[in-house]
């Protein structure tokens, strides 16, 4: 690995570090949410290079699923209005086996937001969610979107968890997503879904690492914020370059 990869590995670890840290110590309620950069309503244009990521809108983090983000249904509706700009989408889904590392329950004395170390890191243990092929893992019915060209599987690795949808949770495992849209010409990503301050916001930073101008669409999104996990997701997302838009702001 070069000295310039180990850096960019480095600013990834660090950024990720500030949503952990917010998560277990609860200082990062103090955080102030960084204001949103300014765009004129409908100014922002979607062109051929521009591919909408719609993050994890699954049943298990909807009303009435086992890791259910506050009002995640909400964002349905938005994401639907605001796929219709785009000609290229993709979807990610999380994809755990059964007793995956990242759940509470594989590990013995342990409770659901409890951090533990493993080989690759920090990793938050989660109640159990999105098992291959269970109706908890499958993207909400309500979800519209016929013109969606791949969907990416994440987390599938029993051993390792993947908030991201283009590196594992060992910040240097590929899912290939990368390489694919890169491949196909798209250098322009717009990041939507649940939660922000997770599986959104570090798909976003990861976005921005590999070269992509990218973008959050904030009223597209929701977030867990549990103990000051949202504030510190969107400071880590302002300082990796990370743009925060409203879906309003998208040209017509």
């Amino acid at each position: 690995m070069t000295d310039f990869h180990r850096r960019q590995v480095h600013r990834r670890q660090v950024h990720r570090r500030q949503v952990v840290r917010g998560l277990c110590s609860g200082l990062a309620a103090a955080l102030l949410a960084p204001a949103r950069l300014a765009f004129a309503a409908g100014t922002i244009p979607i062109d051929d290079k521009s591919v909408l990521i719609v993050v994890d809108v699954q049943n298990c983090f909807l009303p009435g699923g086992s890791l259910a983000v506050k009002d995640g249904d909400q964002v349905v509706p938005i994401i639907n209005g605001i796929a219709k700009k785009f000609a290229h989408v993709v979807l990610t889904q999380d994809w755990h086996t059964p007793g995956h590392v990242s759940f509470a329950s594989a590990h013995a004395g342990k409770a659901p937001f409890e951090v533990v170390k493993l080989p690759y890191g920090d990793q938050v243990l989660w109640p159990d969610h999105c098992v291959q092929g269970t109706p908890g893992a499958e993207i909400s019915k309500d979800i519209a979107i016929p013109q969606a060209e791949l969907i990416v599987h994440k987390g599938f690795h029993k051993d390792m968890d993947s908030y991201s949808a283009f590196l594992e949770a060992d910040h240097k495992t590929p899912t290939g997503l990368g390489g694919y849209l890169k491949e196909r010409g798209l250098t322009r990503v717009f990041v939507a879904g649940l939660a922000t301050d997770f599986c959104v916001a570090w798909t976003a930073m990861d976005a921005e690492h590999a070269g992509f101008e990218t973008f959050v669409i904030e009223d597209a999104s929701r977030g867990i914020d549990n103990r000051g996990s949202l504030a510190a997701a969107w400071s880590a997302m302002e300082k990796a370059g990370v743009k925060r838009i409203k879906s309003d702001d998208l040209a017509p």
